[in-house]
């Protein structure tokens, strides 16, 4: 009897057809090659100690049995006051849902409220996970390219990919990979539009407490007519800078926290009961803890900075996230970013991200995020071999 062979139909196309991730092969490549990693979006080392300690006792001291679908009232209530202490909030512990990471918020958001053939509007470069996403809920991915050096967001821009199919806006402030924090015009024009064209803003704000400058974050949620038309997703992973423990949240109104929650339910159901009560501690700590570790994020950040721009590179501003980013031309350096991260895990040993990656098409091809949530020895190493690759190109 001849073999049977796999069918090639096999499987949905979105997942069928995706290549490795830019994130996956550069951190595997990095493993392989013992290079510095740079590229993935992950602090070194285990985490802060107090934070580990308090989910280190919940776990002995408490339960490990299903909490509540929609997460501990602890939390909850934690995640209330929290956001009304920081960003001025009046957020109720109803209108939050506990979810296993802010990757699984923003898919359970499109699961609830993307219906077939609907519109979403994307602003690119974007997180890699919100296209296929998308597509994968049977939505339509209408994309509104950002350019450098600004990355402005345009009034002509979002009106030309706006057709009377759009229903979704998908957001993320502060931006990964640019580094940039939405300016109050550009939050204000993307509440107009949502109100005047009736959109429901997904609004993926993970990285809200790794502000820099002493700029303040601005939900969306905050201006005026999105109260009743926003999901505004956060992540403990980022505050607390432990990326393993997936305990994030989504945030909105009644009526929609409903539909939210009812798409939870059928992915993860709930999240282990010991970090969210950790997590719920940790909110209630002073915002001094917050304001320190910002303080040691933007110190590597400059850190970074300073180091790069003395090898002779040129290093756009990061005002926000764990990110900043090479300009390959305006360094001298005449290759675009796939191949400089190819040979600088070959000839520097450090792994970078190309920021083309972040383009359904398209991209733009001229810059390199590197992060910058590590040691102080790590990120001088990092600068000192890049330094030499620098030096090696004349």
């Amino acid at each position: 009897m001849e073999p049977r062979l796999p069918d090639t139909r096999l499987g949905h196309p979105v997942y069928r057809d995706m290549p490795t991730t830019i994130f996956e092969h550069m951190s595997a490549r990095a493993r392989e090659t013992g290079a510095i990693n740079l590229g993935q979006g992950f602090p070194e080392g285990p985490g802060p100690q107090d934070v580990l300690q308090a989910a280190a006792d919940a776990l002995l001291t408490r339960s490990s049995q299903y909490p509540p679908m929609p997460g501990l009232i602890e939390l909850r209530t934690a995640l209330a006051d929290h956001y009304a202490r920081r960003q001025g909030l009046n957020l109720s512990p109803q209108e939050i849902i506990v979810t296993s990471g802010a990757t699984e918020a923003i898919a359970a958001s499109l699961l609830a409220l993307v219906r077939p053939g609907d519109e979403v509007l994307m602003l690119a470069p974007l997180y890699d996970a919100y296209l296929p996403l998308v597509e994968r809920v049977g939505g339509v991915a209408r994309v509104v390219k950002l350019t450098p050096p600004d990355w402005r967001v345009t009034r002509d821009a979002l009106e030309a990919a706006i057709t009377p199919r759009t229903r979704i806006l998908l957001m993320n402030n502060p931006v990964n990979p640019t580094g940039i924090v939405l300016r109050e015009a550009e939050l204000a024009l993307l509440a107009d539009l949502c109100v005047s064209h009736d959109l429901i803003a997904l609004c993926d704000e993970v990285w809200e407490e790794t502000v820099y400058d002493g700029l303040p974050h601005r939900p969306l949620i905050g201006f005026p007519g999105m109260r009743e038309r926003t999901v505004k997703i956060g992540s403990a992973g980022k505050i607390f800078s432990v990326t393993g423990w997936k305990v994030g949240w989504m945030c909105a109104a009644p009526p929609i926290a409903t539909l939210l929650a009812r798409a939870h339910q059928f992915l993860t159901f709930t999240t282990p009961p010991n970090l969210q009560w950790a997590v719920a501690q940790g909110l209630g700590w002073p915002d001094q803890w917050l304001n320190d570790q910002r303080a040691a994020y933007q110190a590597s950040r400059d850190r970074l900075a300073a180091g790069l721009i003395k090898a002779g590179y040129v290093v756009q501003p990061s005002g926000a996230t764990w990110f900043l980013s090479i300009d390959l031309p305006a360094s001298g350096i005449a290759m675009d970013d796939v191949t400089f991260c190819n040979r600088i895990i070959d000839e520097a040993g450090v792994a970078a991200i190309p920021i083309s990656a972040f383009y359904p098409d398209d991209p733009v091809t001229h810059l390199v995020r590197l992060c910058f949530s590590k040691s102080d020895a790590t990120l001088d190493q990092a600068i000192e071999r890049l330094a030499a690759f620098r030096a090696s190109l004349g």
